[in-house]
């Protein structure tokens, strides 16, 4: 292939150029400061999470299914009756029994769960009583809604835009310097805590199968939502 020097020159020329911006990204950088800054608040718990099971043992197995599907599905029923729950049904285990020396099958056990959520605690409160009498309670849960934690989140972040902004202020001061400019910064929430697990209250497993348990008093509580901002910032001198 033939070049001309002209061509030649050219194609040197432009290898220059592009060399350039390379050559300025690994210029040393000065005066810069890596901050960081938290905001949080409490948010209420708004949503209850009630797991209700039922369980049964039979030396036919498939007498032990179908009394167990008789009982969810009455369970779900009922719970359908309930504006604004919303209802899944969990696990569902069967396994043999054996005798004291564990070599011969002498029955089957089976238990099945159902999971109610909502937000409207005193309707699902009260739910919970009427199912067990049927049903056994497994655990009640408190979380905070999908909805509710990015509204809260999205305050959130306004703030702690905020507060790394007065934290690099504060910085450019304390360096003397006449201004700054932000590198990066990086927005991130602190993750989702554990829900708030409370036991079956005490009323509620004392209660035979023929007598309704009371409806117990919720006190969901409240969890934290923080988030924080991670930046560089590079301070300008006089």
């Amino acid at each position: 292939m033939h070049i001309t020097r002209h061509g030649a020159a050219l194609i040197l020329s432009c290898g220059l150029l592009a060399s350039l911006p390379a050559l300025a990204a690994d210029e040393p950088r000065y005066n810069q400061v890596s901050l960081r800054a938290e905001v949080s608040k409490e948010v209420a718990r708004d949503l209850m999470v009630v797991t209700l099971y039922s369980e049964a043992q039979n030396t036919d197995p498939g007498k032990l299914a179908k009394q167990i599907t008789e009982t969810m599905n009455k369970a779900v029923q009922q719970a359908r009756q309930v504006k604004d729950v919303k209802i899944s049904q969990g696990s569902r285990n069967s396994y043999p029994v054996y005798d004291s020396k564990g070599q011969k099958i002498t029955g089957w056990r089976e238990r099945a769960e159902l999971r109610l959520e909502g937000a409207d605690f005193p309707a699902l409160s009260q739910l919970t009583a009427d199912l067990l009498q049927d049903l056994k309670m497994g655990g009640m849960d408190f979380s905070i809604a999908p909805a509710t934690r990015k509204a809260s989140e999205d305050e959130l972040l306004k703030d702690a835009v905020n507060a790394f902004k007065a934290r690099a202020q504060l910085a450019t001061e304390a360096l003397g310097g006449k201004g700054y400019k932000v590198v990066s910064l990086n927005l991130n929430s602190s993750g989702y805590p554990r829900p708030y697990l409370r036991s079956a209250p005490m009323a509620m497993k004392a209660m035979g199968a023929d007598e309704a348990a009371p409806a117990p008093d919720i006190e969901a509580g409240t969890s934290e939502v923080s988030m924080n901002a991670d930046g560089l910032i590079e301070v300008q001198m006089p």
